[in-house]
């Protein structure tokens, strides 16, 4: 059978059929990371009884070490159901799934627990029974602080002093809830301005800590690194101090052991000392006039191998002409140290 040349065929149809083949390729491509074959990991499905504040992207943690991420958070009736991703880690058919605080902001993960004797169905959902979220204080302080200016204090005082009227007659601890609820009525009512200012300042703070969660995020990253490298240096440093110590133990056991050779020598070496102290001005002395006499002792024999010297009186004075005398009738020079 004898196949066609391409250049013979039809070129809408290979048109069309090589924009299909570009069209498929494109969407392999763009969806790589859900195709099994090139290692996208598995996806699982759990229900929540609510979000708390969890959304696409997140991480999904096993003891602590990021696994995958949440790929979708959706409305499924009374229910809310998550979908994640796993590459390259167990998930048991008993295993539990929370929702856990990642940062003081607010940000959240998916924690799980690998438990079960059998690996989960990808296809069966992990029911809520197996699931926990957590209560979010930041949403629940910004819902007070957006409700608290809409309550009219004075109308509720007002509400609990007539509940107060109504029961005054009634048996005593009726009425002592009553009046106490009055009270609650007015201290509420008198303290409405600073509670709302109160309440505004939290969700200024909330809103501050927000736009700056990235520095908050790495000064605790920092923080975990510089801990983290403690205590893999631990060891070193309990070797470090341990060896110090024994260094001083054996320093200690050295000096006891040659005290008794030891302090008859420096005994010695003191009375040495206290004598050379006595005599210091002897000895400057000596080091002084010792000065001129290596002095003279190097004009001396300083030039080779022979003497030079001046003698002075080895001839008789008769015997020398007139004014042929030195002037200082060959008296040796004073020695003055110079």
């Amino acid at each position: 059978m004898r196949i066609k040349p391409v250049r013979e065929r039809n070129p809408v149809a290979v048109s069309i059929a090589g924009l299909l083949v570009l069209s498929l390729l494109g969407l392999a491509a763009y969806r790589a990371d859900a195709l099994p074959f090139i290692g996208g990991g598995t996806t699982y499905t759990a229900d929540f009884s609510e979000s708390a504040g969890l959304t696409d992207g997140d991480e999904v943690r096993i003891a602590g070490v990021k696994v995958g991420e949440v790929t979708g958070v959706s409305l499924d009736g009374a229910k809310v159901k998550v979908d994640f991703k796993v590459k390259d880690a167990w998930i048991g058919n008993s295993s539990t799934v929370g929702i856990a605080i990642k940062t003081l902001l607010g940000d959240k993960y998916l924690a799980v627990d690998p438990l079960g004797n059998a690996p989960q169905d990808p296809g069966s959902r992990i029911t809520r029974s197996r699931t926990t979220s957590p209560y979010d204080v930041t949403q629940a302080f910004n819902g007070l602080g957006e409700t608290i200016g809409e309550i009219d204090t004075d109308q509720l005082a007002r509400s609990f002093e007539t509940i107060s009227e109504t029961f005054k007659d009634s048996p005593p601890d009726v009425r002592s809830a009553a009046n106490g609820l009055s009270a609650l009525s007015k201290t509420v009512s008198e303290r409405d301005a600073q509670l709302a200012t109160l309440l505004k300042g939290s969700k200024q703070l909330t809103r501050t800590l927000a736009g700056k969660k990235s520095s908050f995020e790495t000064l605790l990253e920092d923080g975990n690194l510089l801990l983290g490298e403690i205590q893999a240096r631990r060891d070193s440093i309990h070797l470090l101090l341990t060896g110090t110590r024994n260094l001083g133990t054996q320093l200690t056991g050295l000096v006891e052991d040659n005290n008794k050779q030891l302090k008859p020598t420096l005994d010695s070496l003191g009375r040495v000392t206290t004598v050379l102290v006595k005599n210091r001005k002897s000895l400057d002395k000596v080091l002084s006039l010792a000065g001129t006499y290596n002095r003279l002792v190097g004009n001396t024999l300083g030039n080779g191998r022979w003497f030079d010297n001046y003698v002075c009186g080895v001839v008789p004075k008769s015997y020398l002409p007139a004014g042929t005398l030195p002037a200082d009738d060959c008296m040796p020079p004073k020695q003055g140290g110079r």
